[in-house]
Formats: structure tokens, C-alpha cells, sequence
């Protein structure tokens, strides 16, 4: 009898965890977090330079704080097994010469112009890990492949257009007025936000139906947060800033932004540290 149990729980962890170690699905783990990293510092260090070249000079030591995140950043991608990966060092190496050159010289041009230069370099760290989930998809397990496509193409896009949202929206309530070009850029962010959202929720829903041994029980809680503040903020965007700006305070409304982004960055890593996890096995 004891036997018949033992053999019923190794059957039911091994069905928890793969049976051998993953290193490949370990590195391409550890090198999207640090990516992420850099996403998160280079939109935020985006949004707070548009604010202050829309006059709200308050956010001038945070710019400096969150470029020193990037660097940070950066630093640790270059120091992954994945760095070693030639087309990933490479496409890694550009965007990290052109945040520096950018950074440089934000502060001596306009800010639409600042704006679209950081979101182009933002594009191009979306795109690098696009690279490293198509170039490592080949020795990731099951799990491991619809886990790491769900954060890299849902969960950072998500991130970036609120990112978007926000930075812009936060320019826009530093200077108190809107033109009919602004609302409709408000509108356009915001659904796609909205749209990305509800393809997280139907993701999310499936690799929990499938996966849900690997998976930690906060990730339902964390998806339904995430869900709730996007309601919330795309109103604040759609009814209340492009209506009346000059009621929306432009430091309160950023962090409001901040904290959404937060919050799927929270279930971002619940997600990559299951991966992880999972790429250790039993043996």
C-alpha cells in the first residue's frame, strides 16, 4: 500500500513538473525578466520625460532614477547564457547605443518628437523579445512555450500601450488642454488596451485550464486585478481627461498608470517564475 502511494504522488508531481532540467527554458526565463526590466524603465523614463517637457518639471530626478534603470537593465541581459546568442546580442547592442544617444539628447528637443524616439526603441524591445521567444521556442517544453508566448506577445504589448496611455495622457494633463487629435489618439490607445486585456483573460483562462499544477493559485486573483484597473483607468482616459484635463492632475493620473502596469507585471512574473521552475525537473 505504501508503494501504490508512493508511486501516486511521484506520478502526480511529475505531472507538476517535467521529469529533466530545462537550461535552455532556465536562460530564456532569466534573460526575458531582465528584458522586461529595460521595457518597463525605458516607458516609464518615456511618460515622465513627456511630462516634463510639458512643463512639469517636478518629474526631473525620476527621469534620471528610472535611466538608471535601464542601464541596470541592460547591464544584466549582457551578463545571460542569451547574450551569447549572436542575432540576440546584436539586435540587444542596437537598442542599448540608442537609448544612450537618446537619453543624451531628450531634454534639447520637443516633446512629440521625444515621445515617438523612446517609443520607437520601446518597439524595437518588444520586437527583441519576440527574437528570443521565436530563437529558444525549440527547447522549451509545452508549458513553457504557450506560458512564454502568452508574456511575450499579451502581457508586454499590454504593458506598452498603457505605457502609452499614460505617458501621453500625463502630457496632455501637465498642459490642461486637449486638441481633437489628442482625444482620438486617447481613444485609440485606450481600445487597444481594452483589446489586449480581454486577450490576457482568454490566455490566461486556457493555460490555468491546462496547466494549473504549474501554476501558483494568486495568478486568477492577479488576472481579475488587472482586469479590474484597466476598467477603471480606460474611464478615467475615455470620460474624464480628454473631457475636462484641467481636472485631472498629471502626476496622480501617471501613477495610476504606473500601478495598472504593476499589476501585470505582478502576474508577468508569477508566470516566468512558474517557467522557471519548471525548467529545474527532478533531475
Amino acid at each position: 500500500m505504501r508503494i501504490l502511494l508512493l508511486i501516486m504522488f511521484l506520478i502526480f508531481n511529475l505531472e507538476a513538473k517535467s521529469l529533466f532540467s530545462n537550461e535552455s527554458q532556465e536562460d530564456s526565463s532569466v534573460y526575458i525578466s531582465n528584458l522586461k526590466d529595460l521595457l518597463i524603465a525605458t516607458q516609464k523614463t518615456r511618460g515622465l520625460t513627456n511630462s516634463y517637457l510639458n512643463g512639469n518639471t517636478e518629474t526631473l530626478l525620476l527621469i534620471y532614477s528610472t535611466r538608471s534603470d535601464m542601464k541596470k537593465a541592460i547591464g544584466k541581459m549582457e551578463s545571460t547564457a542569451l547574450a551569447a546568442d549572436p542575432v540576440i546580442n546584436n539586435r540587444a547592442s542596437s537598442i542599448s547605443k540608442a537609448l544612450i544617444k537618446l537619453n543624451r539628447k531628450a531634454f534639447k528637443k520637443q516633446a512629440p518628437e521625444v515621445f515617438e524616439a523612446y517609443t520607437e526603441q520601446i518597439e524595437e524591445i518588444l520586437m527583441l523579445a519576440q527574437t528570443v521567444n521565436q530563437r529558444t521556442a525549440k527547447q522549451l517544453n509545452d508549458f513553457g512555450k504557450e506560458a512564454s508566448s502568452i508574456m511575450m506577445e499579451t502581457m508586454l504589448p499590454l504593458t506598452e500601450y498603457v505605457g502609452r496611455l499614460r505617458g501621453f495622457g500625463a502630457g496632455l494633463a501637465a498642459k490642461n488642454e486637449v486638441t481633437k487629435s489628442d482625444i482620438e489618439k486617447v481613444y485609440a490607445l485606450s481600445s487597444e488596451v481594452k483589446r489586449l486585456n480581454t486577450t490576457l483573460l482568454e490566455q490566461m483562462s486556457k493555460l490555468t485550464a491546462s496547466y494549473s499544477n504549474k501554476l501558483p493559485n494568486t495568478l486568477s486573483a492577479e488576472v481579475a486585478a488587472i482586469d479590474k484597473t484597466v476598467k477603471e483607468y480606460t474611464y478615467l482616459a475615455e470620460k474624464k481627461l480628454v473631457k475636462h484635463p484641467e481636472q485631472v492632475d498629471a502626476d496622480e493620473y501617471f501613477e495610476k498608470g504606473t500601478e495598472l502596469i504593476e499589476l501585470i507585471i505582478k502576474a508577468y512574473n508569477s508566470v516566468n517564475h512558474a517557467v522557471l521552475e519548471d525548467s529545474k525537473g527532478w533531475f
